[in-house]
């Protein structure tokens, strides 16, 4: 099957996502909610960043669609999109060596 030709707000749309992606904390931020949705202060915990700055990130990679966010009660939960996510960074990173 093939696909539609991508039109120029298709286009800008996977640039924001590269972009989102271009960031280490937000890289951090995605491999932390590998093992499923956490709650603001255990990300906090698992990047070591501070609420402020985490939060920042978390709206990015939120209105980039990496991201879906659920508020229950004072909590708020993150969690990848799907498992499309992975994929994704695992394709980006896949040929990268730790030297």
């Amino acid at each position: 099957m093939r696909r539609a030709r991508m039109t120029p707000r298709m286009i800008g749309l996977v640039a924001d996502r590269f972009r989102a992606l271009g960031e280490p904390a937000r890289l951090g931020i995605l491999q932390a909610l590998r093992r499923g949705e956490r709650c603001v202060s255990e990300l906090e915990d698992a990047t070591g960043l501070n609420q402020a700055n985490l939060s920042r990130h978390l709206q990015v990679l939120l209105s980039s669609g990496l991201v879906r966010r659920r508020k229950d009660g004072l909590f708020v939960y993150y969690a990848l999109a799907d498992g499309n996510v992975l994929k994704l960074c695992e394709l980006m990173c896949g040929r990268v060596v730790d030297a």
